[in-house]
């Protein structure tokens, strides 16, 4: 019996579809898939719309005749959130993918390392975003006591010498710079080799939060770059 090509996708919870990207996978011209459903309250949040868990808008049958069509054209796949690493089903995806030519990313908080540790077999690179202090990850989530989550996910992708990035949305009132200072020392500890952070911005359709952008501060840089000398800034 034939297998039937939508099944590895039956159990993802699909929100949308980014036919091409040049910048979401390094070195790849790659489409995004956005699942729904994440369990943080990120106040600079860009994607509100894919936290509650609801069913996605795309189907199976949806996903998979994009990507026959693409064979070629597209190198890559990533699979963004909401937080994929929440659905059960996204190893199987990830797996079909690869067994169709396309490499495979993943951007995630890491907020469930375990599941995120069993993927990363299956994957070529990984956005990972470090969204906190260990010792308090509330401003910036939402949630409390997620450190442990963190630390956990960060060590795996380490561990597992696959290539990555580590980054942070950067806001003011959310990470004031001993915030961002204990980050960075954090990240030493655990022989992070690299850090990018990424102030937030506005973009148009986002009503909400009212947070207002803002310049980082070069001294703040210069600081965390001497705990942390690789550390990019995004602008």
């Amino acid at each position: 019996m034939t297998p039937d090509p939508q099944a590895p996708w039956a159990r993802l919870r699909m929100a949308a579809l980014t036919p091409f990207s040049s910048l979401d996978f390094p070195g790849h011209l790659a489409a995004i898939v956005h699942l729904q459903g994440c369990p943080l309250a990120c106040p600079y949040c860009h994607s509100p719309h894919l936290q509650p868990p609801g069913p996605g808008a795309l189907s199976p049958r949806d996903i998979t005749g994009f990507l026959a069509s693409r064979r070629g054209l597209l190198d890559g796949i990533v699979f963004s959130g909401g937080e994929p690493c929440a659905q059960a089903g996204l190893a199987d995806a990830l797996a079909a993918c690869r067994a169709q030519g396309y490499a495979t990313a993943l951007h995630s908080a890491g907020t469930y390392p375990r599941a995120l540790a069993r993927l990363l077999p299956l994957l070529d690179w990984i956005g990972l975003d470090w969204k906190a202090p260990l010792d308090d990850t509330t401003p910036t989530t939402g949630r409390a006591g997620l450190g442990p989550r963190f630390a956990l996910a960060l060590h795996a992708v380490l561990e597992a010498g696959i290539a990555h990035e580590i980054r942070t949305t950067w806001h003011p009132t959310l990470l004031p710079p001993a915030a961002m200072l204990a980050m960075a020392g954090q990240l030493a500890r655990m022989r992070a080799g690299s850090w990018v952070i990424q102030p937030y911005w506005r973009p148009a359709h986002l009503k909400a939060p009212p947070l207002r952008e803002a310049a980082f501060p070069p001294a703040l840089l210069a600081q965390i770059r001497a705990i942390l000398p690789n550390t990019a800034l995004r602008q």
